[in-house]
């Protein structure tokens, strides 16, 4: 094999580097397609079959390769003298930060918006709480598993909001509001551990803990039973 063979651009990535310029003015739409694939010089039956969808398969891949960019700095990180909250907030942080585009992260909020779209992007926000969790080493098996998810989804989601609309030095604004959110959730979780603890409240709440501890561990599941089911690729 040539060095030229070796070194070879994945096209998928030349058409989605040559999307973002584009994105800026047009969105992720079909224009933005169109002229990425002239401006890469792949012809659109190739792009097509790359990225079937046009500009939304666009917009799926830009979100997964800043997902694979968090997991790297992640797992290149010494972090084992941090709490695990810290941990978890500067996963956050870090999937932000692997964002060199705020346009096309904010061209994709409203993508993703339009109810044909939802459940997409409800889908790669589950992937990126989900990608964070499994990096970090959770290992839970139960009903916990869904809701460190659920949980993470939401604060994820509102500090993205946050994020495109903030103008602080160096975003500390955000980080800010992420560590209140990140606070909110540890209160919630101490909350959960203090109905444990109370004979009376832990009766109180006996049918809820059982409904989800009866609840079927992701890993005896496939995949595609999975609520907002991901697999990066």
């Amino acid at each position: 094999m040539t060095e030229t063979q070796q070194t070879a651009p994945d096209p998928k990535d030349v058409i989605l580097d040559a999307a973002l310029i584009h994105v800026a003015f047009d969105g992720w739409s079909e224009t933005a397609f169109s002229a990425a694939c002239a401006d890469a010089g792949v012809d659109r039956s190739v792009a097509r079959s790359i990225f079937p969808r046009g500009a939304i398969d666009l917009a799926i891949a830009f979100h997964k390769r800043g997902d694979a960019a968090m997991v790297e700095r992640i797992r290149s990180e010494d972090m084992g003298a941090m709490r695990f909250r810290d941990r978890v907030a500067a996963a956050v942080r870090f999937r932000l930060e692997a964002v060199e585009d705020k346009e096309a992260v904010r061209r994709g909020a409203t993508l993703f918006a339009l109810p044909m779209y939802a459940p997409e992007g409800a889908r790669l926000v589950w992937g990126t709480a989900d990608l964070i969790w499994s990096t970090l080493g959770d290992t839970s098996t139960d009903g916990n598993w869904y809701t460190k998810r659920a949980t993470l989804s939401g604060v994820y989601s509102s500090t993205v909001l946050y994020w495109l609309g903030d103008n602080s030095d160096g975003h500390s604004a955000t980080w800010a509001f992420l560590d209140r959110r990140i606070d909110d959730v540890m209160k919630i979780e101490e909350l959960k551990a203090s109905v444990n603890k109370n004979p009376l409240l832990r009766g109180l709440f006996a049918g809820p803990n059982w409904v989800l501890s009866r609840m079927k561990a992701p890993s005896q599941m496939s995949r595609g039973d999975l609520p907002g089911s991901y697999t990066p690729k």
